[in-house]
């Protein structure tokens, strides 16, 4: 009997996907250079946000300050008039000092979280990546600043339907979350700086209101700087928060502003913050 005929193989479908293999047998090349801080960051700052995808409820709780701020200190020192604002009206100039101290609230209390992280384990996980520790503070550091940018959206909203006249110029509003963001910056990296000091969430927590409520009635948030005692002024002048909030004013108000000045304050403090909680996170971890 003759034999059958060899049946040729049949091409691998592998073949095809000569890619496919290659990523199974040679990892993807990391990235290298100047591309590994920020990429770093932005997958940091990517994962602290996917937790407030999943619970918005600090978002929703958190409104409700702002908006009593703003419907009833607002509109009561407006009636009377007690506070001079360079012509415009109360509820105007109390409006973005809400803003600042909303975003300051969220971030000021963010280094509970980064306790929590270490208790649970997560912390020293993180830490035995060849992640630089100032990239995992910056994440933290910027998903604070989206988290108070979506917070100033909606305080923005409920001032629009008080009534007050804020600016709708795209250019300004860039320059409003440039400023929320750089504000939340700092105040995120000091809660997480005496996180690193004070090592417990107890501590912390009373830290964080022993500082919050200086920090905001010793600024321009409430009343101008001019009418303020002379210890308060030089308080005032040294507090990160009177930056914001002048920038702020004069971004959706017009009014006169230091804009050049806010920047470079709040871009340094933000730095300074950022380089003092990396050097307390090991301390942290231990």
């Amino acid at each position: 009997m003759s034999e059958a005929p060899a049946v040729p193989l049949s091409a691998s479908a592998d073949r095809a996907r000569p890619h496919a293999i290659d990523l199974l047998l040679r990892p993807p090349r990391p990235r290298v250079g100047r591309r590994v801080l920020p990429a770093r960051v932005a997958a940091l700052c990517a994962v602290e946000l996917q937790k407030l995808r999943h619970d918005r409820t600090e978002l929703y709780t958190r409104a409700v300050q702002p908006a009593l701020w703003l419907l009833i200190f607002g509109q009561t020192f407006t009636r009377i008039k007690a506070i001079p604002t360079g012509g415009i009206p109360y509820i105007d100039y109390l409006a973005p000092g809400i803003i600042a101290q909303s975003a300051m609230f969220i971030a000021i209390f963010y280094g509970i979280q980064i306790i929590w992280e270490r208790d649970a384990g997560v912390l020293d996980k993180l830490l035995v990546t060849p992640t630089p520790r100032s990239a995992l503070i910056t994440g933290k550091a910027f998903a604070a600043g989206v988290k108070s940018v979506i917070q100033a959206v909606v305080v923005v909203a409920i001032a629009a339907l008080l009534g007050v006249a804020l600016t709708w110029n795209p250019l300004k509003l860039l320059g409003v979350a440039a400023i929320v963001v750089l504000g939340s910056a700092f105040f995120s990296c000091l809660s997480m700086t005496i996180a690193g000091i004070v090592l417990s969430r107890d501590r912390l927590m009373g830290f964080g209101q022993a500082i919050t409520m200086p920090l905001f009635f010793g600024s321009n948030a409430l009343y101008p700087i001019g009418i303020m005692p002379g210890w308060l002024q030089a308080v005032s002048k040294v507090n990160p928060l009177s930056y914001e909030v002048d920038a702020l004013r004069g971004l959706l108000l017009g009014t006169p502003a230091h804009l050049v000045l806010d920047f470079g304050v709040l871009i340094v403090a933000a730095a300074l913050g950022v380089a003092a909680a990396s050097s307390l996170l090991g301390r942290l971890a231990s």
